[in-house]
C-alpha cells in the first residue's frame, strides 16, 4: 500500500465535518482531482473501513472517475458491511463501465437489501448484462 498524501488525507477527514460546507469543499476538491486522487481513494477505502459515509462518498467519487484502476476496489466494495455503500459500489460500476463486473453485480440480486438489488439490476440492465 502506498501513502496516502497528506492533500487528500486532511480532504477525506473534512468529509466527516459537521458543517456541511466545509465538508461539500472537501468532496468538490476531491471530485475535481479525481484520476489524480484515485491512488489514495483506493488506499483509503481500506483505511476508513470503520466509517460507512466515507466509504460511501470513497466508493462514489471512485466511480465519477471513471478510470479503470478502481474498479477492483468498487468490486470489493460490493460485499461492503453497509447496504448503502453496496448499493452505491453497483451505481460507481455502472460510471465504471464495468462489465466485467457483471458476475459480482448478479450475485447481489440475493442481497438481502432491496436497495442493493435494485442498484445491482439498474447496472446490470445498463450494462447490456441480462443473461438470457
Amino acid at each position: 500500500m502506498g501513502r496516502m498524501r497528506p492533500r487528500y488525507a486532511d480532504l477525506l477527514k473534512a468529509l466527516k465535518d459537521p458543517d456541511p460546507v466545509r465538508s461539500d469543499k472537501a468532496y468538490d476538491a476531491i471530485l475535481f482531482d479525481r484520476g489524480e486522487a484515485l491512488p489514495d481513494l483506493i488506499e483509503a477505502y481500506t483505511i476508513f473501513s470503520k466509517d460507512p459515509t466515507v466509504r460511501f462518498y470513497i466508493v462514489q467519487l471512485m466511480g465519477f472517475s471513471e478510470d479503470k484502476r478502481a474498479t477492483d476496489t468498487v468490486i470489493n466494495a460490493l460485499s461492503d458491511p453497509d447496504c448503502n455503500v453496496r448499493a452505491e459500489a453497483c451505481r460507481a460500476l455502472e460510471d465504471l463501465r464495468a462489465r466485467e463486473a457483471l458476475p459480482d453485480l448478479h450475485a447481489r440480486m440475493e442481497d438481502m437489501e432491496s436497495k442493493v438489488r435494485l442498484a445491482a439490476e439498474e447496472t446490470i440492465r445498463a450494462l447490456g448484462g441480462w443473461r438470457s
